[in-house]
Order: C-alpha cells, then structure tokens, then sequence
C-alpha cells in the first residue's frame, strides 16, 4: 500500500452522487489520478447496483462520508495501461469488485485474503483515498483507474452486464461456501432469494448440492426452483419449519433485514452452519442454547481475495452462472433504489454507463 500522498490527476469524469443520507443521487464531477506504472484505467461500461450501496448512500450503517460515489460492481473495458502493467492489454474486459488496494504484505494479504488486510484494505468507494486524499469514489462513474493486482478478468463465456454483480453478489456466495466445503450431496438452504439469494441458488446447485429455497413469498420459492432450486421452505409457515428442523448442513443467509436468525438455525444438522452475507443494518437475536445443543455454528463472511474472485469468475463461466439482471440508465437511479428498498427487482440492477453521457447538470467535488 502506498503512502498517502496529492497524487496528480486525469481530470474531472462525470459521476452519480448523494450529497447527504436524504437527498436524491445526482450528476457531479469528480477527480481521478494520474496513470501510474501499474496502474490501468478503465472505461466503465457496466456497474451493477448492490444492496450495500443503498445501505451506503443513506448512511444505515453509520459510517458514510459525503459526498458518496457507490458502486462497486464494475466491468469495463482498458483504455490505457501504465508502463509496468504486463497482466493487461488496451481493450480487454476487465471487472472491479471490492477492493482497490492493500498492504499485499500482511499475513491475510499473503493468504490472498486482501479483504482482511491487517493495514487496512481499501474499498472501490467511501474508503479513504491514499492518492488523492479524500474518500475514494465508485463505478457510478465514467472511468476508474486501479493498480492491476486488483483487477480481475471477465471471461469471454460471460455477459458483461450480467457478470456485474458477481464482483460482489458472486464472491460474496462462493466465498464461505468453498470455506464451508459445499459439494456434492450437501444439503443447503438458502435465506431470501433475492440479489444474493439468487446467486447462491446457482452456485450451490452448479457445486452439485441439493439445495432448498428458504422465503416468505411463495412467489419466491417458485422463482427459485425455476433458478434450480430443488425444493422451498415458506418461514413464516410453522408447521413447514418444524417439519425441516435439523435438515440442512450449510445455511447462506442473504436476508438484509431484522429476521428471525434463531429459526433458521434450528433447521441445521449438528454441526451444521449458518453464514451471515445480508448484513441487516439491526442487531439480530440468537438464543445460546440453539447454538450449543448441536453444536451449530453461526458466521459471517465478507466477499474474497483477488485470486478467489477470479476463480469465482471462471467457475461461473465454466457453469454458465451469471446474475439475472434488469439494465437501467443511471438517470433512473433513485427509482431503482426506491424499488430495491421494497425488494421489487428481479433479481439485480445494472447501470448501462453509457447513459452517463446524457447527465448534462454537475456539480464538481475536491
């Protein structure tokens, strides 16, 4: 990681932002570096919508810094490289997930969890910019230039537009289920078939488990066996959660809001595990007692390294697994944010950059 400093800059690209938690993202300029030795610069074609950014942009996690640029589910294509860059050429199609930067030198960066870099990772956005000073600014964006150990390479086999979100949605999924050794014959659930859920849907099946839909909707639970589900759980449905207790080995748990956390873990065999990849902005409720009776464990996990989201990219190339996506322009931002705080998206959004070009009104930041 290098040290901070007033990097020179490309100039001003145009962007989307939100000014504070309550006002409607719009039209800025922003800054972004000089062309280093191993930096690319990538023309943003496509930036998928994450349920984090809306999270982000009206500061439910109480972290954010204005002004905020999200976006972090970028695939564009390389329109220039620095003098070192040897892994990418002029015109490849590249992706952005996460990360932009860390250490590379401590022991989780080493493990090729950059993550967790004990220094301190640094996000794609509203993570402090050790170039330009500042907070670092996302794909919602016209271009972004990245040092090439944190680009990755979007298989041929893959849509770009529909490859966008599994630069977060995608790792996010295979991550803890290659933690968890997820294969052949497990039985997995899966928690709210949404942005995430429908991912973990794909994926689970494609590592050959049998897989159960768990939802509110019924609606859902067939979405879902059409997405390869093999069977669903309705968890408002009493009786059907009884009848399913100590019947699953993995649970991916993609809800993003309070849930019940307590029954979904009584549905885990001994021990089984039930990951956290919503991350609901409330505290969630465990009893003790349903952890320990069959030794049932309850985690989190937050994305992948750069070696494993590449091996992500080409699994789900491999298996033909890529986000079902509804493409918007960005001038229709806030409306996709309006109907993804009432879960109406099937299943993710995706902003067609090129209508950047038409957002004529600016505003200019640093």
């Amino acid at each position: 990681m290098k040290s901070p400093s007033m990097a020179k800059t490309v100039g001003m690209v145009k962007a989307y932002a939100a000014q504070n938690k309550d006002a409607p993202l719009a039209p800025m300029e922003i800054r972004r570096r000089e062309l280093g030795p191993s930096d690319v610069s990538i023309a943003i074609r496509y930036c998928g919508i994450c349920h984090s950014d809306l999270h982000k942009a009206r500061d439910e996690w109480g972290v954010t810094q204005y002004p905020i640029v999200p976006g972090h589910e970028i695939v564009g294509q390389i329109e220039a490289t620095g003098s070192a860059v040897g892994k990418f050429k002029t015109g490849d199609w590249v992706g952005i997930g996460c990360l932009i930067d860390s250490c590379l030198t401590c022991q989780s960066c080493k493990n090729g969890q950059e993550q967790h870099c004990e220094k301190g990772a640094t996000y794609t956005y509203n993570s402090p910019d050790i170039h330009l000073g500042g907070m670092t600014y996302g794909g919602y964006s016209e271009k972004i230039i990245v040092d090439e150990a944190f680009v990755l390479r979007i298989p041929k086999e893959l849509d770009p537009a529909a490859a966008a979100p599994l630069l977060c949605a995608g790792i996010t999924i295979y991550s803890p289920m290659v933690r968890w050794n997820v294969k052949k014959g497990e039985k997995v659930g899966v928690a709210g078939i949404g942005g995430l859920g429908h991912v973990a849907v794909k994926i689970a099946k494609a590592l050959g488990s049998h897989v159960t839909a768990i939802t509110t909707s019924e609606s859902k639970a067939q979405a879902a066996r059409i997405l390869g589900a093999d069977d669903s759980l309705i968890s408002n449905d009493a009786d059907a959660m009884a009848k399913n207790v100590q019947t699953l080995d993995v649970i991916i748990d993609s809800i993003p809001a309070s849930h019940d956390v307590d029954a979904l873990l009584q549905l885990l065999k001994r021990d089984g595990v039930l990951v956290l990849v919503g991350l609901p902005a409330e505290p969630l409720q465990v009893f003790a007692k349903t952890l320990a009776r069959k030794s049932r464990i309850l985690t989190g996990s937050q994305i992948g390294g750069i070696t494993q989201t590449q091996e992500m990219l080409d699994f789900c190339a491999a298996h033909g697994i890529v986000a079902d996506v509804e493409i918007i322009p960005i001038q229709k931002i806030n409306e996709a944010y309006a109907r993804m705080k009432k879960g109406d998206v099937h299943y993710r959004f995706v902003i067609d950059m090129a209508s950047l070009k038409e957002s004529n009104k600016k505003s200019t930041a640093r």
